[in-house]
């Protein structure tokens, strides 16, 4: 086995275990062959470069998308405590 199968397989098993299926972006397919050896067709892509603007942009539309969740489920419960309030007193 060589460095880039045990990097493949290390990767792997990361994704499955700690990733959900939406985040796992991975330009390569993986095969096994009878004898459990893996073997991965890679995209003969050159390697882009990571434009640290386009990282901060996902960063803050993540942000944006978390706080109106929360303001959401604030909103929510607060009408619900509220109709309960309004509920007891009568």
């Amino acid at each position: 086995m060589d460095n880039e199968s045990i990097v493949l397989i290390e990767y792997m098993w990361f994704n499955f275990y700690y990733m959900s299926g939406e985040q796992i972006t991975n330009n390569s397919v993986e095969t096994q062959n009878y004898e459990g050896e893996l073997h991965s067709l890679k995209n003969s892509k050159k390697k882009q470069r990571v434009d640290i603007n386009v990282l901060l942009n996902n960063v803050r539309q993540a942000q944006k998308k978390e706080k109106r969740e929360s303001t959401i489920f604030f909103g929510l419960v607060a009408t619900v405590i509220v109709v309960t309030g309004i509920i007891v007193s009568i």
